[in-house]
């Protein structure tokens, strides 16, 4: 029979239900790391026992507004990894309760378990940004290091893979519209990073592998505009769309009238997002704060969005395609 010291570490993991959380679960249950997935609603997330062996997983329930709930997920842990965010504001799940405040809860609570860190923000996080989302960012970076001075901060890019809100989103679209907008242009440039590639950053921080107390920028092998992804997209499930140049002043509007809605496509705050390019920054590469300086492979979309995106192709073209 193992004893104590030989069973796996005990990763607490903060959002680990979402897409981007189930992938990072997957990838830690792969080196024998025991997670405790803490999310919001636990009784309705079933898929979170299929993502380890019998026992290897298991979820609790946890809200980063109740700190009570995050002392209790995280009692125990030897590692705690934080994937919560939002990319809209609604009811009492603002950016400031979730992204800072919910941040420095986590972080607290790491420090007093006496539990290493691991903290997911984004590229373009700044404290000066014109978008409350990126200002929530920066904070909840500025709490985490404050509390917990070696902590792990990973910023990626839009994050693409299976179920993924960007280009299952617009590929959705392109289905029933015979137009897609292209916000200023479509002339802003993305890194966009693969989820994989993503949770297995995540899982060699938590193997000790990253250096503590610094900043990761996660981004693919390639910067593409707006255009050329949706350009990329369109190529893939096989359908022509009109690309309409959108101006800022029009996005603008749009944002602040969808931004009523309760699951809006775009907001204001998003499209304030979209004026600046979401690309690893130089001072991350000379640093080799990056995939490509931990070694990690990169998947590009051009490799990926075959795989799930074919589920939007017409009628007739329905096949998934061999890779």
């Amino acid at each position: 029979m193992a004893t104590i010291s030989q069973k796996p570490k005990l990763v607490t993991v903060f959002g680990g239900s979402g897409f981007v959380g189930r992938h990072v679960v997957q990838a830690l249950t792969r080196r024998g790391y025991r997670v405790r997935v803490a999310c919001r609603n636990p009784h309705t997330e079933i898929h979170v026992q299929t993502l380890g062996n019998m026992g290897q997983v298991h979820a609790v329930q946890a809200n980063l507004r109740y700190r009570w709930s995050v002392d209790r997920a995280v009692e125990g842990a030897d590692h705690v990894v934080n994937l919560v965010g939002i990319l809209h504001e609604s009811g009492r799940q603002s950016f400031d309760a979730v992204q800072n405040v919910g941040a420095r809860a986590v972080a607290e609570a790491a420090r007093a378990a006496g539990a290493g860190l691991t903290h997911g923000s984004a590229i373009g996080a700044d404290l000066d940004s014109s978008s409350a989302y990126g200002r929530s960012k920066a904070e909840g970076e500025q709490a985490v290091l404050e509390t917990v001075k070696n902590a792990t901060i990973l910023r990626p890019s839009i994050i693409f893979g299976p179920e993924d809100s960007f280009f299952n989103r617009f590929a959705n679209m392109a289905r029933f519209s015979p137009v897609l907008p292209l916000i200023g242009g479509g002339q802003t440039r993305f890194q966009l990073v693969y989820v994989g590639d993503v949770a297995e950053a995540y899982a060699r921080s938590v193997d000790g592998d990253l250096t503590g107390g610094a900043i990761y920028e996660l981004g693919g092998p390639q910067a593409l505009t707006f255009r050329e992804c949706m350009e990329e997209m369109l190529d893939v499930i096989n359908r022509k769309r009109l690309l309409v140049s959108l101006p800022w002043s029009l996005a603008r509007l749009q944002g602040r009238l969808m931004g009523m809605l309760p699951n809006p496509l775009i907001t204001l705050d998003q499209v304030r997002m979209l004026e600046k390019d979401n690309v690893v920054s130089d001072e991350a590469k000379a640093r080799g704060h990056t995939l490509e300086g931990l070694g990690i492979p990169q998947h590009s979309i051009h490799a990926i969005l075959p795989t799930y995106l074919w589920t939007y192709r017409p009628a007739g073209q329905f096949t998934q395609p061999q890779m």
